[in-house]
């Protein structure tokens, strides 16, 4: 399969203003399952400079600079993309120990996994939840990771907030709904409780539908030994798959942002975002 992606973002200001350096993260990453064929990127108001570099997480990042006063900025990115078939649970976890919870990560590799597994302080019925259902599964690892996964997108409303950092893992939890980036924030600092490596991953999910109307996603990335980062998505309650496209990784949310940057002046701005995926 091959598809194209069209991601269309644009800030309107009220008044003149000047734009500090941006970080831009639209380019999807390549997987074992996805080739990216093409990808090009129009920035306007027009930059003097630009580098493409690597995060401290190895992300793509296109980093752009400016000079003079605007009052809008606008960036279309265009993505082809090859799919080949893909299984997810085409993996054995190694060593043995890894298919029980708890387990410890062995040295060196906790270290490389440090930042996936800081804690947040998470409240006693949210550890409650997912102790409970750990139990049901009899310990095991990948059976607790599918039925967590399946659990969340049971018992929590998907509601769409396009802009905002995550909710706090208690909120998401108390009120029982949240967008794709809270489930999944809630979802990570209940795993990094139970000792399990998680990070945050943003991008791109596609599924046929009647009326179109993509939205950038989220979902979590949990280390498992001897299968490597594996990716679940809880507004979902499935594994990801193979129309599951990844931008950015990151223990930490704000570090998957497509756009970061900031401005000068005392304009007030509007986001108009448009996202096409299509089959082709």
């Amino acid at each position: 399969m091959r598809f194209k992606i069209i991601h269309h973002t644009e800030y309107e200001f009220d008044s003149e203003v000047f734009l500090d350096p941006h970080y831009l993260r639209f380019k999807p990453r390549e997987t074992p399952c996805i080739t990216v064929e093409k990808f090009s990127m129009s920035v306007v108001s027009k930059p003097i400079g630009y580098k493409r570099i690597r995060d401290e997480e190895n992300n793509i990042v296109d980093f752009y600079w400016f000079d003079g006063l605007t009052k809008k900025l606008t960036i279309k990115a265009e993505s082809t993309l090859e799919i080949k078939s893909f299984n997810p649970f085409d993996f054995i976890l190694y060593p043995p120990q890894f298919n029980e919870i708890p387990f410890e990560y062995f040295e060196p590799r906790k270290r490389l996994l440090y930042a996936s597994l800081q804690r947040k302080p998470i409240s006693d019925d949210l550890l409650d939840y997912g102790d409970s259902l750990l139990k049901s599964c009899n310990f095991n690892t990948v059976s607790y990771l599918t039925a967590l996964t399946k659990q969340i997108c049971n018992d929590f409303m998907v509601v769409y907030r396009q802009v905002g950092a995550p909710f706090s893992p208690n909120r998401t939890f108390k009120h029982k709904k949240g967008s794709c980036r809270d489930l999944t924030w809630m979802q990570i600092n209940l795993l990094r409780k139970q000792g399990i490596a998680a990070r945050f991953v943003s991008g791109y999910y596609y599924y046929e539908m009647d009326e179109p109307k993509y939205e950038l996603h989220a979902w979590v990335d949990v280390f498992l030994p001897g299968a490597g980062w594996v990716g679940f998505d809880p507004s979902y309650g499935m594994l990801t798959c193979n129309t599951h496209f990844p931008i950015a990784a990151s223990a930490n949310p704000e570090n998957t942002m497509p756009v970061s940057g900031g401005i000068r002046g005392s304009a007030t701005s509007k986001l108009i975002t448009q996202l096409s995926i299509e089959k082709i």
